[in-house]
Order: structure tokens, then C-alpha cells, then sequence
């Protein structure tokens, strides 16, 4: 394992998307300079928002290549890469799931992480998620670190330290917030709801199609 220095956020973003696109469009994937650019600066499930060019894009590849971090994959007429982000970093994959949430969407409560993991990694509880964060923190120099909790939030957060230290806001520990809490349980909520609606349209579309397989006609509603 090559010695690992201070990832820029770009740096971060890149490896980051190649682990996600790895999971999420594995017939797609290694990935070509373009559509990863396209995932570093994709709108949704990201925070910041980058406005990347190729040519940064590239830079920090070579920089991730310098830290064997990525590799190219020959033999396609278009260049391609792949991540090396497991061994790169002396993680398991349960492991890099997390940094690399943590990377994309910014800091996260252990509820969110293992919400948001199940296409990279599905944790079987929140006791698992939080087993493999302590193990990040333990590392030397630790690799996650748990943040103030702010008042009136129910969890504390967790962010990644890949890009050094976490910067906490001035008087985040102290800031009053009613709202915050609830607003993080809306949009738990919401995510969840979302989550079992797209799986309770695929059963109906299951059950129509097995249906008309069969023969049976949908009873006529009164």
C-alpha cells in the first residue's frame, strides 16, 4: 500500500464515484474519462456540487494513480479506469462502502449511512455500521471521525477525514434548532416511503405479469 497523503475534494469525488458506479452500473463499469466526469458532477446523491472539467478530472486521476489509488484498464479503444480503493487504503469492503458514502454525500448519521450503503454494501444492522466506523476512527491516523452533535439532533454525525480535518461550524454544538430534527426524520422518512413505494410497484408489476401469464383476470373493482 502506497503511502497515503490528504486526497484534494476532487481527489475524493473521483474515487468516490468509481466505487459507486462499480455497484450501481456495473455494465458500464471500468469507467470511460467521461462518464466519470459526469459522476463527479452529477446533481443528485452528492454534497458539494462540483462543475469539473475532463482535464481536472484527469489531473486527479494521476494523482490517484501516484497513490494506487486507480488504475487504467487497457485493451478498449477508449481509456478506461477502475478503482483500487480497498487494498489502496487497507479497508474491506464494508469499510470502503462507508468512506466512500461519506465522501459523496457529505456527513452522515449511522442511520443514514446504512440506508444509503445497500447498493454498495448491505449492513445487516445499525450495531454492523457502527462496528466498522469505530474501526475507521481506530485507525492511526483515523480514516472517520464522529462530530458534535448538534442541539436538539438525535444522532450525532459522522464524516470522513480523507480530505484532513473536518471544519465544524462555530457554535454548531450550541446552535439551537428546533426544526433540525425533524426535518432529519422527514427526510429519513421520505427516503423511506420512497424506498418502499419503488418496491411495492415492482411487486404489483410482478403479480400483473404473472397474472396474464396465467390466465387470470384482475377481479373487477365495485
Amino acid at each position: 500500500m502506497a503511502t497515503l497523503r490528504t486526497l484534494s475534494a476532487l481527489e475524493a469525488r473521483v474515487l468516490a464515484v468509481l466505487v459507486e458506479k462499480q455497484a450501481t452500473v456495473p455494465d458500464s463499469y471500468p469507467l470511460s474519462l467521461n462518464a466519470l466526469t459526469m459522476g463527479c458532477n452529477q446533481k443528485t446523491s452528492r454534497d458539494v456540487q462540483m462543475n469539473a472539467s475532463e482535464a481536472d478530472v484527469l489531473e486527479a486521476l494521476d494523482e490517484l494513480k501516484t497513490m494506487h489509488l486507480v488504475n487504467t484498464v487497457s485493451g478498449s479503444r477508449v481509456v478506461r479506469f477502475e478503482h483500487n480503493g480497498a487494498r489502496g487504503l487497507g479497508v474491506p469492503g464494508a469499510g470502503l462502502a462507508i468512506l466512500t458514502l461519506l465522501m459523496l454525500r457529505g456527513p452522515l448519521t449511522t442511520a443514514e449511512i446504512k440506508m444509503h450503503t445497500e447498493r454498495l454494501h448491505r449492513f445487516a444492522d445499525l450495531s454492523s455500521v457502527e462496528g466498522f466506523l469505530d474501526e475507521l476512527a481506530a485507525r492511526s491516523p483515523p480514516f472517520v471521525v464522529k462530530l458534535p452533535r448538534a442541539a436538539g439532533a438525535r444522532e450525532p454525525r459522522w464524516a470522513h477525514l480523507l480530505c484532513g480535518e473536518v471544519v465544524v461550524p462555530e457554535g454548531f454544538a450550541a446552535a439551537s434548532s428546533a426544526a433540525l430534527p425533524r426535518d432529519e426524520e422527514i427526510a429519513f422518512l421520505r427516503a423511506e416511503q420512497q424506498r418502499l413505494s419503488g418496491e411495492l410497484e415492482a411487486l404489483k408489476a410482478l403479480v400483473q405479469r404473472i397474472a396474464g401469464e396465467l390466465g387470470i383476470n384482475e377481479p373487477a373493482r365495485e
